[in-house]
């Protein structure tokens, strides 16, 4: 299967849209969901950070990984955003489907 979901944290509303819309707009992702009131505990610098972020879900297909993670980079406000890919291994085959379609 080449469908995959990618988690992305964003620090603001303004970035979640500016990358989520950019994204979908772009054929990079089909769907993109924005999670608010998350908590990020994380080290950065030797030091324990806490942070409300919001956290972006993105349904894309592998090919469009490359393209995807370029697009993030170039929008995103930190030096190093997190872009993780985990494989879909089952979906809703009509759901699967659409992925591929909002993606050409």
């Amino acid at each position: 299967m080449d469908k995959c979901v990618v988690y992305c944290t964003v620090p603001n509303e303004f970035s979640a849209n500016l990358i989520a819309n950019t994204l979908v707009e772009e054929n990079l992702a089909a769907c993109v969901n924005i999670v608010g009131n998350i908590t990020s505990v994380y080290k950065w610098d030797g030091v324990v950070q806490e942070e409300p972020e919001l956290l972006l879900i993105i349904k894309t297909c592998k090919s469009k990984l490359e393209p995807l993670k370029d697009k993030i980079i170039s929008l995103h406000e930190y030096s190093v955003p997190e872009i993780i890919a985990l494989p879909v291994e089952a979906g809703n085959p009509e759901y699967l489907k659409w992925i591929e379609s909002a993606t050409k």
